[in-house]
């Protein structure tokens, strides 16, 4: 299943919730000139098309997880999105770092923008990936693939502690056992060969039996 990474829009808490055609998970949301110069940093549409035909495009990608008084992750927190052709999958907090601004900031925005304010995410002064993964438009290069763009993702597991509230073109979360979240039936409803991202992160927190 190809990926649809999600572009947020330049003013996060405006953009359309569920249902509304423009979602801010797929591409092609329209923005007007006022709201593209709200931040000089952001790229217009045909700047983006353009950027992501000549260079990589760097992401920030993480894992919620809940976890037990001595740290064991106990569930994974998966997003259910639709697609415009109404197919329904399931991925992970995801988005584009914003020109000049830190990993660690890119990563609470789109935790923030997903799950909502009262997520309450743990994130360390230096958060450390526990893996890159690279998405390609060609199959086959990687276990990851995005159709439109090479995609490098820093990784992450990150605990949250509050209530999820999904937010955006979320529909909702799901918290599933380690052993479901990495299960063949998950994987196979996930974007881009996410499934194989949730092994991985739940590997590196020995979450795996």
């Amino acid at each position: 299943m190809p990926v649809r990474t999600p572009d947020p829009d330049p003013n996060d808490d405006a953009r359309p919730g569920p249902g509304v055609p423009f979602a801010a998970g797929l591409p092609g949301g329209f923005r007007s000139q006022g709201e593209a110069d709200a931040n000089p940093g952001w790229l217009s549409d045909v700047e983006l098309a353009e950027a992501r035909r000549r260079l990589p495009i760097l992401y920030v990608e993480a894992v919620p997880v809940r976890t037990d008084g001595m740290g064991v992750v106990t569930e994974v927190g998966l997003l259910l999105r639709a697609t415009p052709l109404g197919e329904m999958t399931r991925t992970i907090v995801s988005g584009r770092v914003r020109y000049g601004e830190t990993v660690r900031d890119a990563l609470f925005r789109h935790l923030e923008n997903d799950l909502g304010p009262m997520a309450f995410p743990l994130l360390p002064a230096q958060p450390v990936p526990f893996t890159v993964a690279e998405y390609f438009p060609m199959p086959g290069i990687s276990a990851f693939h995005d159709d439109r763009q090479h995609a490098v993702s820093l990784a992450f597991v990150v605990p949250v502690t509050g209530t999820c509230e999904p937010r955006q073109d979320a529909l909702e979360v799901t918290w599933l056992r380690p052993d479901e979240a990495a299960s063949e039936a998950v994987a196979a409803d996930m974007e881009g060969g996410r499934g194989t991202l949730i092994k991985l992160a739940l590997a590196s927190v020995g979450a795996l039996r």
